[in-house]
């Protein structure tokens, strides 16, 4: 009898084993919780025929908008855990908690870290009109005048907003916000001089800076921008070591196989090598992350704890 039970138990494990090694045997469905066109949607419509391609198998790119990007999160954590469901996400994937506070879901608990796919870097910018040359004199300024200058952003609970009150509770600035309903807005009121600063994308208001129309203070990266190699971070100006980017990732619902886990991840980290992806990562201000899973459960662990801190100390609430 127990002969009988060790040859049933290894059948099982060389049948698990098995699957593992034939993944995927079904098409993958990447969920992305935002809308066509998003930076998420178009990164994922980008891997998905590269993932098709080398696996033999349909990747579709599965949008379930809403909630901020929880809808779909929700959809994913709840999603058989056998890797034949993605999730393709960003920053807010690690603000909602925060913001929201109550989900239908742990971003901790009920995800497996796959892979850090592009990070985005962040700027200040200022009206050429206010008198700071630097990010020390910008802080210096608003210190001395405590509530009177304003920095608009494309709306609140954004990466922007939440990064322009990270900087001010590191720093002690108090510089009112005015939201906008979008980019647009927030940035023509910026060069038109009704705000005095703003935290943005790099590429979003490059030509504004290169014509001159706005200031480029500070990347708030850990190194500086190659588009503004000129420009120096928060720590050269003797600032907080402040670093915020927004950034893409790859994430799969908690219990799936280390193998699946494994193999999709050394899937993505070599497309994230080839030049045309890093082309198109660029043309969006982004630059290929890569790296194992622990690197992305680093990150979005300390990003929980960061906006936790900041959206309780603002005082943020969500739309």
């Amino acid at each position: 009898m127990k002969t009988w039970i060790l040859l049933f138990a290894g059948i099982c494990a060389f049948q698990a084993a098995s699957g593992q090694d034939v993944y995927p045997d079904r098409p993958v469905h990447i969920i992305v919780p935002y809308t066509p066109g998003t930076g998420a949607d178009i990164l994922s419509r980008v891997l998905s025929p590269k993932l098709s391609e080398r696996w033999k198998s349909a990747v579709v790119t599965d949008n379930r908008p809403g909630a901020t990007g929880s809808i779909g999160a929700e959809l994913a954590a709840k999603a058989p855990p056998d890797g034949h469901t993605l999730l393709l996400t960003a920053t807010s994937f690690a603000t909602n908690p925060a913001l929201i506070g109550s989900l239908p879901f742990d971003p901790v608990k009920d995800f497996t870290p796959v892979v850090l796919l592009a990070t985005g870097a962040l700027g200040v910018y200022v009206n050429p009109e206010v008198p700071a040359k630097s990010m020390r004199e910008f802080v210096d300024l608003v210190r001395r005048q405590p509530g009177k200058l304003y920095y608009s952003s494309p709306g609140n609970g954004g990466p922007q907003h939440l990064a322009m009150e990270f900087l001010k509770l590191e720093t002690g600035m108090d510089i009112i916000h005015v939201p906008y309903k979008g980019a647009g807005g927030a940035i023509a009121d910026l060069v038109g001089g009704h705000v005095q600063a703003m935290i943005s994308a790099l590429q979003t208001v490059a030509p504004h800076v290169q014509s001159g129309r706005l200031r480029m203070l500070a990347v708030l990266s850990a190194q500086r921008s190659p588009a503004f190699a000129d420009v120096p971070t928060l720590k050269e100006q003797g600032l907080p070591d402040l670093e915020v980017e927004t950034w893409y990732a790859m994430f799969a619902p908690a219990g799936t196989p280390g193998a699946v886990v494994e193999r999709v991840n050394a899937e993505l980290n070599q497309l994230l090598r080839q030049a045309d992806i890093q082309d198109m990562l660029a043309k969006q201000g982004l630059a290929a992350a890569g790296g194992r899973p622990e690197r992305l459960g680093r990150l979005v662990n300390m990003e929980l704890a960061r906006w936790k801190r900041v959206v309780k100390a603002a005082g943020i609430k969500a739309d």
